[in-house]
């Protein structure tokens, strides 16, 4: 019978962000401009990263997959979300919606742990300096990022299929703007008591493991700095971890919010303004937050444009 029913729902509906008609075409031009920003600030930050000789570097190969999943993220929401500004009904087909879902819990989970392997390249580099090209080596970054994907795929993985098992046989409009796992449990009519408890149980795992790897680093790190007798070496370690301290506390502060309140309390338009911010905002801003704060970053930018400009100049037809 759970089969037959499983049959019975082929596409979903997104409400999408709003249903008031004359918020349709600013807030479709405003996300647009969020997302488009996205996109050029997060292939902009994985190109120079790569490009750029003096941006070989531990900390710099961790931000060129935070980029990457910022763009894996934004763009597995955003475009459906702007289309949702468009059509009459934005309709995303059964296996689209798990699709989306999949995608979605893979890269926001590979944040959550490239965040900590970032907090503790930060912490090897300023409490161990000595010792830091040793313990942060090329195949020390890419064994922690291996098992990062891995280990999210599996994730996420487990996640779709526990939601996209369910019987969904009835109302099959989803009051989000994506495919997220809450609202389609809620439309379940089936027992999701067992989903919900997974879903609950991996995303406090999580969170807690990847916030506690980065307490743990901080309080190392603070503890390096507090002994340190030089005020200009204080002063650049507090720099080095500046923009990754910013992108934490605005990433997990969202999130904590998002996953971890009761569900007695859950708003689906909280939930909405929430998951816009973690989404869109927070993948734009952080290829800005990380451009505008660090020296190397605006330095590799500036050499990159005038080797641009060099390249233009030597190609430009000379008129005489």
């Amino acid at each position: 019978m759970e089969g037959s029913n499983l049959t019975m729902v082929t596409e979903f509906i997104l409400l999408g962000v709003t249903d008031r008609p004359e918020l349709q075409a600013p807030l479709f031009l405003l996300f647009l401009i969020i997302y488009l920003t996205s996109l050029l600030g997060n292939l902009g930050m994985i190109i120079l990263t790569q490009v750029d000789p003096r941006l070989q570097t531990p900390m710099y190969f961790f931000l060129r997959h935070l980029a990457l999943t910022d763009l894996g993220y934004s763009t597995a929401v955003g475009p459906k979300m702007l289309e949702n500004f468009l059509v009459d009904q934005n309709k995303i087909s059964f296996y689209g919606c798990a699709l989306q879902l999949a995608f979605f819990l893979l890269f926001t989970a590979c944040e959550l742990l490239i965040l900590a392997a970032m907090s503790y390249d930060r912490c090897v580099a300023i409490c161990r300096p000595l010792l830091y090209t040793v313990i942060m080596s090329q195949k020390v970054c890419w064994v922690l990022m291996a098992i990062s994907y891995l280990y999210c795929a599996f994730l996420s993985l487990l996640g779709t299929v526990k939601v996209f098992t369910l019987s969904f046989c009835r109302y099959n409009v989803i009051s989000h703007f994506y495919c997220d796992n809450l609202p389609l449990l809620s439309l379940a009519c089936s027992d999701t008591h067992e989903s919900e408890l997974l879903i609950l149980f991996l995303s406090s795992l999580n969170l807690t493991s990847s916030l506690f790897v980065i307490l743990v680093s901080y309080l190392l790190i603070l503890n390096t700095i507090l002994r340190m007798k030089s005020a200009e070496g204080r002063r650049k370690a507090f720099s080095t971890c500046g923009s990754h301290l910013t992108m934490v506390t605005v990433f997990y502060g969202t999130l904590i919010f998002m996953y971890l309140q009761p569900k007695s309390s859950h708003s689906f338009d909280t939930d909405k303004v929430a998951s816009i911010f973690y989404t869109l905002v927070i993948p734009m801003l952080n290829p800005l937050i990380y451009s505008l704060r660090n020296k190397d970053v605006k330095c590799a930018l500036q050499r990159t444009q005038r080797k641009l400009c060099n390249i233009f100049v030597s190609n430009s037809p000379i008129i005489f």
